[in-house]
């Protein structure tokens, strides 16, 4: 039986609340605050209930189901965090109170910078930006003000790897400036011939992912950072991969300058349904006094207070940041410790070599190498028989697993990146390795299966690209069963 539409529901007079009679005089609302053309539905209390209950059911989630989703971090976020969040002396704050009546959320916010700028090897930490891309810019906003500072108006360029993340390019090109590409070897690193063929007096710097987004730790980091440094430019460190080495390397100790930090990814907070995000930008010594302003600091007397670094680029987020987020992570870091940590990433690493073991004679593997946290398949074998990426990731959902992200990076052809994370136990992984193999057999025997793919979904295979370009935004009626409106 197809459920109906929340609009189809219902009849008229129909209520979910009866009100006491009123005892004040009845008003009657502004007419330009009403909509006469809004058929809002009459419905019962319990139909409303099961109309949203029904629609949660519908979402796929970290809670319910597997959700390898490459560079996206989707893993699993443990509740005593959420418990923390909601103590009244966290939830009730508010960003204006006399910071003598936050006290305890300082010292929170403080320690956190602290334990920011050691896992990352970077001792200076703005908590401000609101998510990673948000930090990136801001990361760059640091670059851009230490090079001014030192009348160093020259530097236009920012060398970015063809792996990179999409908001590499797209924060360099916000900052003000033009962005050179660097291609990568034959083993995924940077191509190191290339990129000294390309630093001089106007590099600004490299945006640099490592572990990067084909999931493989570059083997020449280090030579990286150096010739950015021997060309006078800095080193921006992309962490969104931060899980696969978090307590096994610091960034700040190859070289690195500036790093963003995505706690709703790395550390425990919520990742996915509009946010919030948070993304942390951790710097170095010679950076620190142009962190956003202000940051928290601790006064002789072992007072918690706001500090406004000497030459801060300003305040990039209304506020202090996405407190709740501070508290999960907060909270994460200390149920861990660094010990914890250090295994969290090295169970992450472990996990997604063991899925990349068990599938790369069934699907191609651009790089053969040990990978770090995920690691990036190719379905052109699957092209000879009229089967796509889109295809293979399609058939997943028919099994209740969220598909990877696919046709990314987009230096590999018809790309899977799959990243396990490290909360997922041996048996789910031997469960996604039995259907991805299943999936390489029907793509030989009966690809049209895939073509059609998901079969056991509300909806069917959408028209992706019109749903993007032609949206149907509000509900019009019966009927209203077009591709791009499903």
């Amino acid at each position: 039986m197809t459920e109906p539409l929340i609009y189809e529901m219902g009849s008229p007079g129909r209520t979910a609340a009866s009100l006491p009679a009123l005892d004040v005089p009845e008003s009657s609302l502004p007419q330009d605050m009403l909509r006469g053309d809004l058929p809002l539905p009459e419905v019962s209390e319990v139909e409303v209930v099961r109309h949203f209950t029904r629609l949660s059911q519908m979402n796929h989630a970290v809670d319910t189901g597997f959700y390898p989703l490459g560079s996206c971090t989707m893993k699993y976020n443990p509740k005593v965090n959420d418990r923390a969040v909601n103590l009244p002396g966290f939830a009730n704050l508010h960003p204006y109170q006399d910071e003598m009546t936050v006290q305890g959320a300082l010292l929170l916010m403080y320690e956190l910078q602290q334990f920011l700028g050691e896992i990352s090897g970077l001792p200076a930490v703005s908590l401000q930006p609101a998510a990673g891309a948000h930090g990136e810019f801001t990361g760059m906003l640091i670059i851009r003000a230490y090079h001014l500072s030192r009348g160093d108006k020259k530097r236009t360029r920012v060398i970015i790897p063809d792996s990179a993340h999409g908001t590499n390019p797209a924060t360099s090109a916000m900052g003000g400036y033009e962005v050179v590409e660097v291609k990568s070897d034959a083993r995924g690193n940077v191509d190191l011939a290339a990129l000294r063929a390309l630093a001089d007096d106007t590099t600004v710097g490299i945006m640099l992912t490592n572990p990067n987004t084909l999931g493989l730790f570059d083997e020449h980091v280090r030579e990286v950072c150096q010739i950015i440094h021997d060309c006078g430019g800095l080193v921006y460190g992309d962490g969104a991969n931060l899980n696969a080495i978090m307590g096994i390397v610091r960034p700040g100790d190859l070289g690195f300058d500036v790093l963003h930090m995505n706690l709703h990814k790395t550390f425990s907070v919520p990742h996915g349904g509009g946010g919030p995000g948070s993304g942390p930008v951790c710097v170095s010594k010679a950076l620190a006094d142009f962190l956003p302003d202000p940051v928290v600091g601790r006064t002789i007397e072992g007072f918690y207070t706001w500090v406004r670094p000497t030459k801060t680029i300003g305040r990039v987020k209304s506020f202090h940041g996405q407190f709740a987020a501070m508290v999960r992570a907060y909270v994460y870091i200390r149920m861990l410790g660094a010990a914890g940590l250090r295994e969290a990433a090295e169970n992450a690493v472990l996990n997604a070599n063991y899925l990349m073991a068990h599938l790369k004679d069934v699907y191609d593997l651009p790089y053969d190498r040990t990978c770090k946290h995920e690691f990036v398949l190719s379905g052109s074998r699957q092209t000879a028989y009229g089967v796509r990426t889109l295809d293979i990731a399609k058939r997943l959902i028919d099994f209740g697993i969220h598909p990877p992200t696919v046709y990314f990076p987009l230096i590999v052809p018809e790309a899977l990146m799959i990243e396990p994370t490290e909360t997922e136990p041996k048996e789910t992984l031997d469960d996604f390795i039995a259907v991805m193999r299943q999936i390489a057999r029907e793509a030989e025997q009966n690809p049209d299966l895939l073509h059609s793919a998901p079969h056991h979904t509300p909806v069917g295979r959408l028209d992706e690209v019109r749903a993007a370009r032609e949206p149907i935004l509000r509900w019009t009626g019966k009927g209203n069963t077009s591709s791009s409106g499903s």
